[in-house]
């Protein structure tokens, strides 16, 4: 097994890390007190060939293997996890690859394109109020109407809800099947009776969009079905298993941010006459946050490496989505320990560091279910039967 990046990889990686530190870095602690998303940053990111890294070129991607776009992924996230939700795993993740899997070659040319151009911003509706974790539980509903569904629900924490110019939203098309009469569908906002009300005052990730979109007798084509009727839990599943990888991408990122904060702060403050960093308790901190970053970090590649040869990734992505978000809040907690009385002021970045690493704990499935899924996927048994 061979570790080492490839010069492509590596080149992929600098351009990300360069673009982060450039162009994202110098305004994260601002965007993030007055909860502010610049569309100019995704313009900027689709111009370098960022939006839709691992699409085919074909679509407007830039064919990157799929390792690349999770480097690409923890750089990002290592300046704001706040912009890698909106730009990548909401954008990539959960919208272009199910169009890319699951869509026909119309809806593939209508959306692909100008999604990796950054002209479309997607989102992901499929939490509510009532139907979180429990995805069979879904209360949206979708009727037909000759050649027509009529969409009628409420979709809440929706990443990228409020500012989507198109929504892949999963409604109950039969009721009675639970979990298979689940249908997505594409829908733009555009159509009569969508709305959105955007969420405030989160505790991490305040630079990315969230809301509560609603739909009120929104007339949607018959063509825009993802799959076909029934197969919306299917197209779900897949694009939650993408976005657990890209995800737990982005808490190496928020890890090794903390790492850097860190590291530097240790260097620079003196206690007792020397440099913090000279003691071996702080040593021994580091030395933990290190340790658990690096090996979150070799779970995602192993998980890249699976998705990359098209091979079965499922549980290695929960296996690194859950080891890789709880080690990104130990670490970011050890960074502010190791900070002090100013790990608590929004002076340095650690505090911002842990609020962001706690929404990634919940995003696409929290500890608990990763456990479950790991769990059911090691022992053969199907989450429903």
């Amino acid at each position: 097994m061979d570790f080492d990046l490839n010069s492509d990889q590596v080149m992929v990686r600098n351009m990300a890390r360069d673009f982060a530190a450039k162009e994202i870095l110098p305004t994260a602690a601002e965007d993030d007190t007055n909860e502010h998303y610049r569309p100019e940053t995704t313009e900027k990111m689709a111009a370098l060939g960022l939006l839709g890294a691992p699409l085919p070129q074909e679509y407007g991607g830039a064919g990157f293997d799929y390792i690349s776009y999770l480097l690409i992924c923890e750089e990002i996230a290592r300046a704001s996890a706040g912009v890698f939700t909106t730009c990548l795993t909401v954008q990539t993740s959960l919208f272009q690859l199910p169009i890319l899997r699951f869509g026909s070659q119309e809806l593939k040319q209508k959306y692909l394109p100008r999604t990796t151009k950054g002209e479309l911003l997607g989102c992901f509706a499929m939490t509510e109020t009532g139907s979180g974790s429990d995805v069979a539980a879904t209360e949206t509903s979708a009727r037909l109407d000759g050649d027509k569904w009529v969409l009628n629900g409420s979709k809440m924490w929706i990443s990228n809800g409020g500012i989507a110019d198109v929504a892949l939203v999963f409604a109950q098309t039969d009721k009675a099947k639970l979990h298979r009469g689940i249908t997505a569908f594409l829908v733009e906002r555009k159509t009569p009776g969508f709305s959105s009300r955007n969420i405030h005052n989160k505790l991490g990730l305040r630079d990315s969009n969230t809301a509560e979109i609603v739909l009120h007798d929104c007339v949607v084509p018959a063509e825009n079905i993802l799959g076909g009727s029934g197969d919306g839990f299917k197209v779900g599943m897949y694009a939650l298993d993408c976005a657990r990888l890209s995800t737990a991408a982005a808490c190496v990122g928020v890890g090794q941010a903390a790492i850097d904060a860190a590291v530097k702060y240790a260097r620079e403050r003196k206690q007792f006459g020397k440099p913090i960093g000279g003691f071996q308790l702080i040593q021994e901190m580091v030395a933990d946050m290190v340790t658990e970053t690096e090996v979150a970090r070799y779970f995602v590649y192993r998980a890249g490496d699976l998705k990359e040869k098209d091979r079965p990734f499922v549980r290695e992505a929960s296996i690194a989505k859950y080891y890789a978000a709880e080690a990104a809040v130990r670490t970011a907690q050890k960074a502010i320990k190791i900070h002090g009385g100013y790990g608590y002021s929004n002076e340095y970045p650690v505090g911002r560091l842990l609020r962001d690493a706690v929404g990634l704990q919940l995003y696409e499935g929290t500890a608990e279910i990763q456990k479950l899924i790991i769990g059911r996927e090691t022992l053969g048994i199907a989450a429903f039967v």
